[in-house]
């Protein structure tokens, strides 16, 4: 296996592993939008600004849990190009190995035919690869987006927390248990970006 190769099923392995964290993350969001919800109910009027962030902090969370889940199929999708590739190369070296061994002999020329159908193929297969990453990488920038957007609500939570009298403390709470999940994401789907991007324009 070419070292090539080792890294790229390295690479896919590494990000299927940040995004569980990312998954677990996005459901402790989705948790804390439940929690918020609850407290801003029994604070009433002085959590009335509080009570549309819920909203927010929940629907975010559930986007984010639903483009995990189809990043983590893409994911997949690339380890299995990946798989195909190394086959292919592997098939079209000993074919090369083959050409080589047979250069002298009378039916020599007829290797070549396969020699090149399996370049063709293993070229295909590295092709493939690049146009899986770019899309990979689209759908984590939108994660990446999500993970800012999270951080402005975060933001805004502790505003509106400030006007909540006695319930000030728990909304903060939670206002700072999203923006430590939205910071957390960021940093793992940052990950996922750098381990990819050394392939896009490779």
């Amino acid at each position: 296996m070419s070292n090539q190769t080792k890294s790229q099923f390295v690479a896919v392995a590494s990000i299927t592993s940040e995004l569980t964290a990312v998954m677990v993350v996005a459901r402790e969001i989705s948790l804390a939008a439940a929690n918020a919800k609850a407290i801003a109910f029994r604070a009433g009027d002085k959590a009335k600004g509080f009570q549309p962030i819920t909203d927010f902090i929940n629907e975010l969370a559930k986007e984010t849990i639903e483009l995990v889940t189809n990043i983590n199929v893409s994911a997949l999708l690339l380890y299995r190009v990946t798989v195909n590739e190394y086959r292919r190369t592997s098939a079209y070296n000993k074919f090369q190995q083959a050409a080589k061994l047979a250069d002298n002999a009378v039916y020599a020329k007829s290797m070549q035919a396969p020699v090149n159908n399996a370049k063709l193929r293993m070229e295909e297969c590295q092709r493939q690869f690049k146009r899986d990453v770019a899309l990979l990488l689209g759908q984590l920038e939108t994660v990446m987006h999500h993970a800012r957007a999270a951080r402005v609500i975060a933001a805004n939570s502790r505003i509106e927390a400030s006007q909540a009298g006695e319930y000030l403390q728990s909304l903060q709470a939670v206002a700072e248990s999203v923006d430590k999940a939205a910071h957390t994401i960021h940093d793992n789907v940052q990950r996922c970006r750098r381990a990819l991007s050394v392939y896009r324009n490779n």
